[in-house]
């Protein structure tokens, strides 16, 4: 992620050197077929210059965990030209479907491509010009802005992560807000996520005061959980440095996603046994 907020519309890549969606989407979609568990549970459509699009929704259903399913929305791909995000949710998914029980009490909403018209171009913004990670609950007009925010609101989901990388970082780091408990998310990933990628630890991280990685604040209309929300989600945004091999990426993403969701599963038992 980076700080700038607006731009001039790009101009529109012609269809024949457009990156495929398809191709993106393919590991992700083999994943509902070779796994129960794994389910393409519908899409957001939209129309962009006389094109559909489709904002693709994949959801793993973990087996019952002994109380209230644990909810979870993860995004990623909100800037058109940080798909690692995606690639990495196709392989979390595959690690999924091999061990299940790392899942177990979960249903987990995947989120893979938020800014469909913007991968295809390989832009940060949507074709329309807007960066969508500074529209939400603003009131947007982004049809793709305003199914998340609608998926959102209908889930109440107990936690929301979203995944970025940034072209401009060295090192892992990552925002945290809403839940208090989010920083004991975040900081256990990091350092788990840390075995393949070094952690940016310098004291401002892309204008924001930072320590040891972790932020505080973020821009407005970053993808939030709606203001008002009575009970606070643990919200986490992780990015990766974009110059960094893919692969690793990849290993720091999964590892980051499999700390969150097992220490949140233990913080959970630990505060019903209170």
């Amino acid at each position: 992620m980076t700080a700038t907020s607006t731009s001039p519309v790009a101009a529109v890549r012609p269809a024949s050197r457009r990156r495929s969606v398809s191709r993106l989407l393919e590991p992700l979609d083999r994943a509902t077929t070779e796994c129960s568990r794994i389910l393409s549970t519908g899409h957001g459509h939209f129309d962009s210059d006389g094109e559909q699009y489709l904002l693709p929704r994949y959801l793993f259903v973990g087996r019952p965990g002994g109380g209230e399913m644990m909810r979870v929305g993860i995004f990623a791909t909100l800037h058109g030209d940080e798909p690692e995000g995606a690639v990495a949710l196709a392989r979390f998914l595959d690690q999924l479907s091999r061990r299940p029980e790392l899942g177990e009490g979960f249903g987990l909403f995947i989120y893979p491509l938020c800014n469909p018209t913007g991968f295809e171009d390989g832009t940060r913004h949507a074709r329309t010009g807007r960066d969508l990670n500074r529209e939400f609950w603003k009131g947007s007009e982004q049809p793709e802005v305003r199914f998340l925010e609608s998926e959102i609101s209908t889930h109440g989901f107990h936690g929301i992560i979203t995944l970025h990388s940034d072209d401009t970082s060295d090192g892992l780091y990552g925002f945290v807000r809403g839940a208090v408990l989010s920083e004991y998310l975040l900081e256990p990933a990091l350092r788990e996520a840390n075995r393949y990628l070094p952690r940016n630890r310098r004291p401002v991280i892309d204008g924001f005061s930072a320590r040891e990685g972790i932020i505080h604040q973020g821009y407005p209309g970053m993808l939030q959980s709606a203001p008002g929300t009575v009970r606070s989600p643990f919200e986490i945004t992780l990015e990766t440095p974009q110059r960094a091999p893919l692969d690793r990426q990849i290993s720091a993403l999964g590892g980051a996603l499999e700390t969150i969701i097992t220490e949140y599963r233990r913080l959970q038992a630990i505060a019903q046994n209170i």
